[in-house]
């Protein structure tokens, strides 16, 4: 990204009256479709162009209505919600939002439609029907308890969308097509530049945002354009040239220098499953639990923590961050000992060969972990890995690509037999949405061809976290599911993630949301101008 982008979209001057944003983004988007919109620059879109029924706090995380008029009315095993709607609301191509266009929205978001090679969500389990119950009323069945599901509706991952975007293929959601996808939200995607910049508008007539949020009716920015900056130097260079008003995914050794600079630093938690390794259990060399054990002392996290980090990624403490719901802290469990490493690896067998990597009947100890290509810093992380492993004789080669790339080559033990994945979601679920078999299957518990479960313990109790309708007993499951992530040694959570922001002083107002998504709606650019709407917010 050229330095030639960022001046054409500069921000806005103090003797300017529009409220012009420019916003720089690590990554392109790859899909506007809402269920598949987990990715950050995907999400960092559809949470500012669609309305959800519910709107859930970003620091609380209490559940509120939006499109809803009051939180839903849930039957006794949490297999039928039936939510009041607004009658006022419209979609930005004019068209009303009814109770047939919700009830559309969840059939697909619910359901999914192979034939258009649309998915179904991960937040939405045992889905089976929506109801038209009268002018206002809508009601959605489920085949078992569905108790995440409130919150579900809560997420970009069930962002509203207007009938005629409903009705497109996987490729109207894709880049080159994002005018086309309507919204009811606060801001409207006004024009494309493929690959390069995203420019959305503030819609006129908006009017009904969460009675919960602190700002309500128009937004106060006029325009946002989503500029695509690879290069970190770009971003930084941005935000301190003064040609760019904020930046994502700042890493943690510049957080110093912006603030130096007078810059603000935004950090907002994720919520959800820790950045952290999953072990692919079924691998031979990965079967043996003394293995896992034994990688798992081998990796000094606090070493990690302060080279490559700062006081914004905490190191973690269980599979789920700290202010996730149904936290249950491990102690000690992942703590770093060389000395026990390499008592495991001796009791294993395998012994230092002549360039130091352990060796037995005559394979080298060698493991493969992705780069994740999302989270921050995952080349350095690994890197950091291999050093650490490399002390007790294990070799670890870094699987380098795009995310698509990565993504495929995760498909199999073969080739990746150490995920680097996180996943926010703030919801029991998302412990689920992680691991089970259904879902991302990072342990790749589950055969997706055979349909076999391996370890069908931890599966059944993923699933009941997902079923359970009473919310203390979701709780209690998903701190049973971490003490058995622990006892099994399946995994190695490393830190608790966040979002990092940098911004101008002037930029007031941005919260991002619960799993750290930009939000743009009570933003606005305060230069000191006659702009006087500012302290209530």
């Amino acid at each position: 990204m050229g330095a030639g982008l960022l001046t054409a979209c500069a921000t806005t001057g103090p003797d300017d009256d529009v409220q012009r944003l420019t916003y720089l983004e690590p990554i392109f988007f790859a899909t506007l479709y809402p269920p598949g919109a987990g990715f950050y620059p995907n999400g960092g879109v559809v949470n500012n162009i669609t309305d959800r029924l519910l709107y859930q706090d970003p620091e609380t995380l209490e559940l509120s209505p939006w499109i809803a008029t009051d939180l839903p009315e849930v039957n006794a095993d949490a297999t039928e919600y039936t939510f009041d709607i607004r009658t006022d609301v419209t979609y930005s191509d004019g068209t009303p939002l009814t109770p047939e266009n919700v009830v559309a929205n969840f059939d697909l978001y619910g359901l999914g439609d192979s034939d258009r090679t649309l998915t179904s969500s991960e937040q939405i389990t045992n889905y089976e029907r929506g109801e038209v119950v009268d002018a206002d009323t809508v009601r959605f069945h489920f085949s078992a308890p569905a108790p995440g599901f409130a919150q579900a509706t809560s997420s970009f991952n069930a962002g509203l969308l207007s009938d005629a975007t409903l009705a497109l293929g996987n490729d109207g959601f894709a880049p080159g097509n994002a005018t086309g996808v309507i919204g009811s939200g606060p801001f409207v995607i006004e024009s494309e530049d493929l690959g390069t910049l995203l420019t959305l508008t503030a819609r006129e007539d908006y009017d009904w945002a969460p009675p919960a949020h602190p700002h309500q009716g128009r937004a106060r920015l006029d325009q946002i354009d989503y500029v695509l900056a690879a290069e970190e130097s770009v971003r930084v260079g941005g935000l301190v040239a003064d040609q760019a008003d904020l930046a994502r995914q700042i890493e943690a050794p510049v957080e110093r220098h912006l603030r130096d600079q007078g810059l603000q630093v935004i950090s907002h938690g994720t919520n959800g499953v820790n950045n952290g390794l999953s072990f692919r259990f079924m691998h031979p060399l990965l079967e043996d639990i003394r293995m896992r054990q034994a990688i798992i002392r081998a990796i000094d996290r606090e070493e990690i923590n302060h080279t490559l980090f700062s006081e914004s990624y905490p190191v973690a403490r269980s599979a789920i961050a700290h202010t996730a719901l149904g936290f249950r802290d491990q102690g000690d469990a992942y703590r770093h000992g060389r000395a026990e490493a390499e008592a495991l690896l001796d009791e294993l067998g395998w012994v230092p060969g002549p360039d130091g990597i352990r060796v037995k009947d005559g394979q080298r100890l060698s493991f493969t972990i992705n780069e994740a290509v999302p989270q921050p810093r995952s080349r350095e992380v690994i890197t950091k890995i291999q050093e650490q492993l490399r002390r007790v004789g294990i070799e670890v080669h870094l699987n380098p690509g795009d995310n698509a790339t990565q993504n495929a080559d995760s498909l199999s033990y073969d080739n990746i037999q150490i995920r680097h994945t996180m996943v926010g979601r703030a919801d029991y679920d998302v412990i689920k949405s992680m691991w089970h078999s259904d879902n991302r299957n990072e342990l790749l518990n589950g055969d997706k061809e055979t349909r076999q479960v391996h370890d069908q313990q931890l599966e059944d109790m993923l699933q009941q976290i997902a079923s359970l309708p009473a919310e203390e007993d979701r709780a209690e499951m998903t701190g049973r599911v971490q003490d058995y992530l622990t006892e099994q040694a399946y995994i190695l959570p490393l830190f608790e993630e966040p979002q990092v922001y940098g911004a101008q002083p002037y930029v007031k107002g941005f919260q991002p949301d619960a799993i750290g998504r930009p939000s743009f709606y009570g933003v606005w650019l305060d230069h000191g101008d006659n702009h006087t709407e500012g302290d209530d917010q």
